[in-house]
């Protein structure tokens, strides 16, 4: 697995594993989705509708990961840095940022394993 200095060696590694925008997307949605969830839930005193709040974004993010970036999630091997990535990830493209997401992930995609593990 690789290892990383700091955050901001992590993310073109994160944004590598969310390379396609369909992918991003699904991320997007997802956690917009499990926010709602979660919210409503809070609101309208349902415990039910607060346990699928996770259930709908990380669902919604593992699917695209394994039917359209065909990658595991990078939250199995980073969990802490892939929430702060996400974060990232999802105000870039409220920003209208996404085609710079793209730019880093094909940039990351450059790299070799050998520049990862040095980081």
């Amino acid at each position: 697995m690789a290892t990383f200095a700091t955050f901001d060696d992590f993310f073109p590694y994160y944004t590598r594993q969310h390379s396609k925008p369909a992918t991003r997307w699904f991320h997007f949605a997802g956690t917009h989705l499990g926010v709602a969830a979660g919210i409503a839930g809070v609101v309208r005193r349902r415990p039910a509708l607060v346990a699928s709040a996770p259930v709908l974004a990380y669902g919604l993010a593992w699917f695209s990961h394994f039917a359209i970036e065909r990658n595991l999630p990078a939250t199995f091997g980073h969990p802490l840095w892939s929430a702060w990535g996400e974060l990232r990830m999802l105000k870039m493209m409220w920003l209208g940022r996404n085609a710079e997401l793209s730019r880093i992930a094909a940039d990351a995609g450059r790299l070799t394993l050998h520049d990862f593990a040095a980081a």
